[in-house]
């Protein structure tokens, strides 16, 4: 019986002390996370509700947070998403205003790189770009061509590209209908002398005779060939350059009209120029250009626009333009490849900013102006030309505005990704904001619990 006894005792006591040992285990396992549960709320506590201090006036004002993840959802006090991220704080500073500005601060500034310049008025360098080719003046061509058939006898130039002077002999022809005209000139000249004692109508028969035969010969262009006892007829050049074309070889026939030389004058040149069709509005008759030519890189030509050509290439959507400068030296020969910039800008102060502080979004164009104290703010522009060191602006901004030049594509991109989170996410006030966030409370049972989707059903 005392041994029954002691057996029950001993298991008692066994039992007692393994409940307080199970106790004691599980009562340490729950301190931790109630003190971690009320560090929680007195850190809440302290950010929703701070208490007085001096320095109160220098303490940011707490608006809002906002979904880490950019959703339509806020809260009044911090918490965290269904991911377990903490909630963003949203100061009154960093909100997006009315206007659009957007403020960075200074060490984001320093990062980013951000450069400004201002607005000023200046002469614009607005050419226009394009490329051309170098021709001939047209009105500067002469041909050589006899009115009459013949044969070449002799030829004094020989050669293609050689450089000729007004009135230098080219070739000498002799030609069997010039003979016979002169022949017939001579006797009707001899006639109107010995019809000088005749009676008046024999007299002047025979100074018609003579004069129809000279009027055959200046129709020719024969100078000199009616006082000529020569056969052999010689033709000269009409101006001074160079030889274009020579279609002459000694004792060869040639029929009336046949071009026996082309001589060009090269002292002046053409440019014919392509421009496109969205930049004709900008050419000016007029106006002065730059040439520059591949094989003189270091040599710039001054020419002038002549010339628009009422045509346009229906494959390159580009027209024709004439420019014509000097050639004093005979540096340019036809068909040289040309480079040319059309000044389409003139001399006026045109308001400008940098181009790089232009931003285009494909249907409109924006500059950050710098409104202070690290803020910008978005403002659209209406461009005018573009020149190679700054842009015309028509509409927008005026002379001192300071912009953005470096970085504002960063911050363009900030200020609308906070536009459009104010647009889901900010509240008018903090009272609405607490509204929005307002809390329900009930009672109910839990049936279900999914911890891998994180989802409770309740009743």
């Amino acid at each position: 019986m005392n041994r029954s006894l002691k057996f029950t005792l001993a298991v008692a006591v066994i039992a007692t002390i393994a409940a307080a040992l199970g106790a004691g285990y599980w009562f340490g396992r729950q301190q931790p996370a109630a003190a971690s549960t009320m560090a929680m709320a007195d850190a809440a506590s302290g950010d929703t509700a701070a208490s007085p201090s001096p320095a109160g006036k220098n303490e940011r004002k707490l608006l809002y947070y906002r979904n880490p993840m950019g959703l339509p959802d806020t809260s009044p006090e911090p918490k965290k998403d269904s991911m377990g991220m903490d909630y963003i704080a949203v100061y009154e500073d960093d909100a997006p205003d009315d206007s659009g500005a957007v403020k960075v601060s200074p060490a984001r500034i320093q990062t980013l790189g951000v450069k400004t310049a201002r607005a000023e008025e200046r002469t614009l360098d607005a050419a226009l770009r394009t490329v051309g080719r170098v021709e001939v003046d047209e009105r500067r061509i002469h041909d050589v061509a006899p009115r009459f058939e013949g044969w070449i006898e002799r030829l004094q130039v020989s050669a293609t590209g050689d450089p000729v002077s007004k009135g230098q002999a080219l070739f000498s022809v002799y030609s069997p209908e010039l003979v016979s005209a002169q022949k017939e000139l001579r006797i009707a000249e001899t006639l109107e002398q010995s019809a000088g004692n005749a009676d008046p109508v024999a007299r002047e028969g025979a100074r018609r005779l003579a004069e129809a035969a000279r009027e055959r010969l200046r129709n020719w262009k024969v100078a000199g060939a009616a006082g000529s006892q020569n056969a052999l007829v010689t033709f000269s050049s009409p101006a001074t350059g160079v030889v274009l074309e020579k279609k002459a070889i000694e004792g060869m026939r040639f029929m009336a009209g046949t071009v026996i030389y082309r001589i060009a004058d090269l002292s002046t040149v053409w440019v014919i120029a392509d421009v496109y069709e969205q930049d004709l509005a900008r050419v000016k008759l007029g106006e002065s250009a730059q040439v520059i030519i591949d094989a003189f890189p270091g040599h710039p030509f001054e020419a002038k626009v002549t010339y628009l050509y009422p045509t346009l290439n229906a494959a390159t959507r580009t027209t024709p333009v004439r420019l014509e400068l000097k050639n004093h030296d005979g540096m340019l020969r036809s068909g040289m490849f040309a480079h040319v910039e059309i000044a389409t800008a003139g001399k006026a102060a045109r308001l400008t900013v940098p181009p790089s502080a232009v931003i285009d979004t494909g249907d409109r164009q924006v500059v950050l102006l710098v409104l202070g104290e690290g803020k910008y703010k978005p403002q659209a522009v209406k461009i005018g030309l573009r020149g190679r060191e700054a842009v015309e602006i028509l509409e927008g901004i005026q002379v001192g505005d300071e912009v953005v030049t470096a970085a504002n594509f960063l911050i363009d991109a900030e200020s609308n990704l906070k536009a459009a989170l104010s647009t889901f996410t900010a509240p008018q006030s903090a009272e609405s904001a607490k509204a929005v966030a307002k809390l329900y409370q009930a009672q109910g049972s839990i049936d279900s619990l999914d911890i891998a989707s994180n989802t409770a059903s309740v009743t």
